[in-house]
């Protein structure tokens, strides 16, 4: 017998934050983009290094705050592709973590956020 998954199946969410120099927003965000991310949203952030340090290291403490909502069974290819970025990318240093969402309210808005559109009554079904 043969296993199948049911497409509208519940799937766990992850919050997944992505802190990076503002200049590299953008980027990453379209490097997240990649992996039908439907939630994301920028907040400005600052490093906690002084400007003596900051200046004799010539680092940028501008930091952008990249929050979104990801499926839990892609987190770890998320989590691999952002490792892989900061590596490989001139100035594109950065840090992601993610952590579980217990709950979200409305079928509609977790269809959304889980990029699960061909549940029961979809306007995508076939």
């Amino acid at each position: 017998m043969e296993n199948t998954v049911n497409e509208s199946a519940i799937k766990k969410l992850k919050l997944l934050f992505t802190v990076v120099d503002r200049p590299k927003a953008e980027f990453y965000l379209d490097v997240l983009g990649q992996f039908a991310v439907n939630f994301q949203t920028v907040m400005g952030g600052k490093g906690t290094a002084s400007s003596e340090i900051i200046e004799m290291l010539g680092l940028n403490n501008q930091k952008a705050v990249i929050l979104s909502v990801i499926r839990e069974d892609q987190a770890d290819e998320i989590l691999r592709c952002l490792e892989e970025k900061f590596a490989t990318v001139r100035r594109g240093n950065g840090i992601a973590f993610a952590v579980p969402l217990s709950s979200v309210i409305g079928v509609n808005l977790y269809q959304f956020l889980s990029n699960n559109r061909f549940g029961r009554g979809s306007e995508y079904e076939n």
